[in-house]
């Protein structure tokens, strides 16, 4: 695949998804932070029930530092893994507080050495809440570059640094939600919605479905 059938498999996505942006509810970066340690292996639906109730209640390191592992558990037991995420959260909110005062720190390496944060999570937060033009690869992305041969590759890492290089410059921003989306409502993971995606006559995947 060349860069000019990439920056046409990215325009069209764009023309297709012109919000594209995440499914997650949040207000501040900090609400955005915690809403994305709570979303690892979890629905954005199931963390936005949660977070609903949560958040009115205690939206800041602060707040739920004071919650403690035992209120924020009420909040949140209905995620899976949820006293792991629990006692995660409130140890980033104690260094947030003591390191950064109790704001979100906008590098990676600082968001890295978060309680919880991996370096997936501290891109979607870079990319959602400060517009740096970073990719997380999540299962979807992970699934979309190497069927549609984007940026094949065997590794989460390998596949974030193929995008890098490859997505044209205008659709850095947004790549991440483009795919994201693009995975969860077409290119599905069992069968894909081929005879209903926009990118189907470019994508190299030989075994695309017929079915809208």
């Amino acid at each position: 695949m060349n860069a000019a059938i990439r920056k046409l498999i990215f325009d069209r996505l764009a023309e297709a998804i012109p919000e594209p942006v995440t499914e997650l509810n949040y207000g501040t970066p900090f609400e955005l932070l915690v809403a994305v340690v709570l979303s690892a292996q979890a629905t954005d639906k199931g963390v936005n029930k949660a977070t609903a109730k949560l958040f009115p209640v205690a939206n800041t390191p602060a707040a739920i530092f004071a919650l403690g592992e035992d209120g924020l558990r009420e909040y949140i037991k209905t995620i899976g893994l949820f006293n792991s995420k629990g006692k995660n959260i409130i140890a980033l909110c104690q260094i947030l507080l003591e390191k950064h005062g109790g704001e979100v720190p906008q590098t990676r390496e600082a968001l890295e050495a978060l309680p919880g944060v991996g370096r997936k999570t501290a891109n979607v937060v870079l990319n959602t809440a400060f517009g740096h033009p970073t990719i997380a690869v999540d299962t979807h992305i992970f699934r979309v570059a190497n069927r549609t041969r984007i940026a094949p590759g065997k590794t989460v890492l390998e596949v974030e640094k193929k995008l890098e290089r490859w997505v044209p410059k205008e659709h850095k921003q947004d790549a991440h939600h483009l795919l994201i989306l693009h995975g969860r409502y077409t290119c599905i993971a069992r069968k894909p919605r081929c005879g209903s995606c926009v990118i189907s006559d470019l994508c190299e995947y030989p075994e695309k479905t017929a079915d809208a």
